[in-house]
């Protein structure tokens, strides 16, 4: 039998776990998130399970790269939103996969009334970092249906 924080895990964060209050980054989301580091410190690739609860999103940021980099989310649990400078926001559900480009502004949560968690998968790249811009509005947010 499962303990009973396990079965909030996997209701919350998928099969990879819902992991630990996201504190360290909480200055760059609207709302609660939650991360559980899926790889080992220093790996070629990192891979993150980020877990949003209902009405949560981060701000809008850039992953720069002077070459290669960017970014790779596989949503594993409930629905969100992604959405790039200047285009229309794109509904997310398990399943989908969302290739970022380095040096492309945007931003990424959940659905309001849903739980949602995608892998981000760093890319590597040369000169990489994070950019952390400003909030999405409420009003925006809660134009998206």
């Amino acid at each position: 039998m499962k303990a009973k924080n396990m079965v909030h895990e996997e209701e919350h964060g998928g099969a990879f776990g819902l992991g630990v209050p996201n504190d360290a980054y909480a200055k760059y989301f609207s709302g609660q998130s939650y991360l559980n580091i899926l790889t080992q410190k220093g790996a070629v690739v990192s891979i993150y399970n980020v877990t949003f609860e209902p009405g949560c999103r981060n701000n809008w940021h850039i992953h720069h790269a002077k070459k290669g980099g960017g970014q790779i989310l596989i949503c594993v649990a409930g629905e969100g939103w992604y959405q790039e400078e200047g285009k229309v926001a794109r509904s997310l559900a398990v399943g989908d996969v969302v290739e970022i480009p380095a040096n492309v502004k945007h931003w990424h949560g959940a659905k309001k009334d849903s739980w949602f968690s995608h892998l981000a998968v760093e890319v590597p790249g040369e000169e990489t970092s994070n950019e952390w811009c400003e909030p999405v509005t409420d009003e925006a947010y809660g134009k998206l249906e």
